[in-house]
């Protein structure tokens, strides 16, 4: 997820879920983002060369109110280092506050914060780029490769930039097949396990019960739930701030051909899962929604209501005439060490603390990346006692099938879905007949930031 997704779209998702997510600042995650960052040069892949370290200095963290607990509890087991802990944004909801500062920062020559937390997924897009960036490579001895390969499959993806790693991933939000087994039960129905079986599924919804919904497609993220696991290349990097853009392929019309079909028989709605109207009308009548991994407890528990034992997850589907089922993701927090820290390696031992210890990851509000850790979240998950079935399967399986096609970039796919598509959607207009002002705004974007679009 991405930049800078409408303000309105935001105040009105803040204003709905909030009692939900401010435990965990999940909708941070959910529509993680910020605004469009100045373009800049592509890194040169130079060897990293570290300011002078003076061991045992005070290191100053950076993160959100959800991720503070867990910094303090990295520093009251380690009383040894020194510490300045800042609470800002985390660059979520549409903050800019992290590249803001930086960009100061680079212009008086200090300030830079050792460590820093973002919701943003493609903060890594800019940090990493510049004369000297803000982010660390930490493949580059900052942290270790055994490490580094603990993590799941693609997770690291968003943080790669010309071959090297310049952040940690703090958690995944991979998008499963959400379902309400109590009333698919109830209905007769069997879960789909192709988008040809969840299309013929939701026609059959929308004749036998009228009202009763399959999914969305008006929430800003919609396209990393939909044409993210349909393959569709919509912002495929091929070089350094080289992208391909083509939603004419066919691996993006078939799913808005999918889509249409349903919007038009009522069985996916062009609303967004946390409107107010959403919840308090449409919320008990979800089916199913295929959705990311902290849909579970963010929206199905604490803010649709929906009661203990109904809710489980399903594999991500696949096209009949694919190899292999992908999906999408939705958020997942990233974790930077400053290129300028004089004590990296305090810096490099919090953030790999905090990205991969069971004793925060564990009880922590969303799936982590580090696949050890998730072992232990999903343990935890499964003694709430809240799913239907264990979600572990699942939420594993879905973690390693992130289609690594679409590729984290300076500009926001939620951002032009959420002002190009979803106002074309609520005047009757058909994605199929937005997809060429869709790829045009992408592209326009894009350009605008520096990129070659092939």
């Amino acid at each position: 997820m991405n930049d800078d997704v409408p303000v309105s779209s935001r105040r009105q998702l803040r204003h709905t879920a909030a009692a939900a997510l401010s435990a965990v600042s999940l909708l941070a995650l959910a529509a993680c983002g910020s605004a469009d960052p100045t373009p800049t040069t592509a890194s040169s892949h130079d060897v990293f060369k570290p300011v002078a370290q003076k061991e045992g200095s005070e290191i100053t963290v950076w993160a959100d109110a959800a991720r503070v607990p867990g910094v303090q509890a990295y520093q009251k087991a380690h009383p040894d280092v020194k510490m300045k802990i800042v609470t800002y944004s985390g660059n979520a909801n549409g903050a800019t506050d992290l590249q803001t500062k930086v960009q100061l920062f680079d212009r008086t020559g200090s300030g830079w914060p050792d460590v820093a937390f973002s919701a943003n997924v493609n903060d890594a897009s800019w940090a990493s780029q510049g004369k000297t960036p803000y982010a660390a490579p930490v493949n580059q001895g900052v942290v270790s490769q055994s490490t580094l390969k603990g993590f799941a499959d693609g997770a690291l993806d968003p943080c790669t930039v010309n071959g090297d790693t310049y952040c940690l991933r703090n958690d995944l939000a991979q998008n499963v097949l959400w379902y309400n087994k109590k009333l698919m039960d109830k209905f007769g129905y069997s879960v789909p396990t192709t988008w040809e079986e969840y299309q013929a599924l939701g026609e059959k919804v929308a004749k036998e019960h009228p009202g009763y919904l399959v999914g969305t497609a008006g929430d800003a993220w919609s396209p990393e739930v939909y044409f993210w696991a349909s393959q569709c290349p919509a912002s495929t990097a091929t070089g350094a701030k080289k992208v391909k853009v083509d939603l004419q392929d066919s691996k993006c019309t078939r799913m808005a051909k999918l889509l249409d079909s349903l919007i038009a028989k009522g069985s996916v709605s062009k609303d967004t899962v946390f409107s107010a109207g959403f919840i308090k009308s449409k919320a008990s009548k979800v089916l199913m929604l295929p959705g990311p991994s902290w849909y579970g407890q963010v929206l199905f528990n604490s803010t649709f209501k929906i009661p203990k034992g109904q809710i489980a997850a399903a594999s991500p589907l696949k096209f009949e005439g694919d190899a292999k089922n992908y999906t999408g993701n939705v958020g997942g927090g990233l974790w930077f060490v400053s290129s300028h820290s004089k004590n990296l390696k305090a810096a490099s031992d919090l953030v790999t603390w905090m990205a991969t210890s069971n004793a925060y990851q564990a009880t922590a509000g969303t799936y982590p990346a580090y696949k050890e850790a998730a072992v232990a979240w999903l343990a935890g998950q499964q003694r709430t006692g809240y799913f239907a079935e264990d979600v572990s399967p699942v939420f594993q399986e879905a973690a390693e099938l992130i289609w690594p096609g679409w590729s984290a970039t300076q500009y926001s796919q939620e951002a032009i879905y959420s002002s190009t598509v979803i106002p074309a959607l609520n005047s009757g207009k058909t994605l199929t007949d937005t997809l060429d002002t869709w790829e045009t705004a992408i592209t326009d974007k894009a350009k605008s930031l520096g990129y070659t679009v092939n």
